[in-house]
């Protein structure tokens, strides 16, 4: 059985080696609308260029990574996206890696995994952030199933396996009705069984704090890291520094707004109050 100090060491060596910190900041940069989506707007460039100036304010700020994803596009697909995301958000992610050195993740909505491991392959990302590895679900987008076996040999087939993959357990903006007897530690231990690098604990929609005690259940029955993944604020960071990283989206935002702009003045709060976390 492994103790408990094995398992932080475990974790914190992983977090290292792909962040090069002890507990991770992430800043979410929530692309414009995509070719062929029902609220694009935009030329490629000018995607490109609002994707830079944010990966620019968060690198400024402190933080330790970044992380492209498709938001703007709902309404989503069930499991897929068309060829042009893929190449668009490949395209946005290649600048983002050249004028930013921070270590990129990828997420590709809703739970298209497979593309956001060929647009990360692609662009030089260091993670992905999937939904629905494990168990099924019923999101917004319809009933969503496992996918972690078709995954990680896809991830093998394309020589990609330098690229960890980050599992949301129990993810927000869905109905859970369907293993309402499988816990969330219970989801947590079977996405580590599926050979998951990560698990992602989250509120239940965009925004909306994490519960506390899950992340903490959870950290204590895994060995592979633990990330909150959404509802944040710079006072509440604090109450979930046992986690292994924060990925920060719209707290991080103008008026605390996912759709807005990053803001530089709430990013560099975030990161001033990482920086009063204790060492683990």
């Amino acid at each position: 059985m492994t103790q408990p100090a094995d398992r932080d060491s475990v974790r914190a060596q992983t977090v290292r080696d792909l962040f090069g910190v002890r507990r991770a900041l992430i800043g979410m940069i929530h692309v414009g609308a995509l070719p062929g989506t029902p609220s694009a707007r935009h030329d490629l460039d000018a995607l490109v260029g609002t994707a830079i100036e944010e990966a620019r304010i968060y690198q400024t700020a402190g933080f330790d990574a970044l992380m492209v994803e498709n938001m703007h596009d709902r309404p989503y697909l069930n499991r897929t996206v068309g060829p042009e995301i893929t190449a668009a958000l490949t395209a946005i992610g290649r600048e983002v890696r050249r004028e930013v050195s921070l270590p990129l993740g990828v997420q590709v909505l809703a739970g298209a995994n497979r593309e956001a491991l060929a647009v990360a392959l692609a662009c030089g990302a260091s993670f992905v952030r999937c939904e629905g590895f494990v168990f099924a679900h019923v999101a917004d987008e319809g009933l969503m199933n496992a996918d972690a076996g078709e995954l990680l040999r896809y991830r093998k087939a394309i020589g990609a396996d330098s690229i960890r993959v980050f599992a949301d357990i129990k993810k927000k903006h869905s109905a859970h009705a369907i293993t309402s007897d499988v816990d969330i530690v219970t989801t947590a231990l079977a996405a580590q069984f599926s050979l998951a690098d990560g698990v992602i604990v989250t509120g239940v929609a965009t925004g909306e704090p994490t519960d506390r005690d899950q992340v903490l259940g959870v950290r204590e029955a895994v060995t592979i890291p633990v990330f909150v993944g959404s509802g944040l604020t710079p006072d509440t960071l604090k109450d979930y520094a046992g986690a292994d990283g924060f990925i920060i989206g719209s707290s991080a935002k103008r008026d605390g707004s996912w759709w807005n702009p990053v803001d530089p003045v709430r990013a560099a709060a975030f990161a001033a109050a990482h920086a009063k976390l204790e060492p683990a």
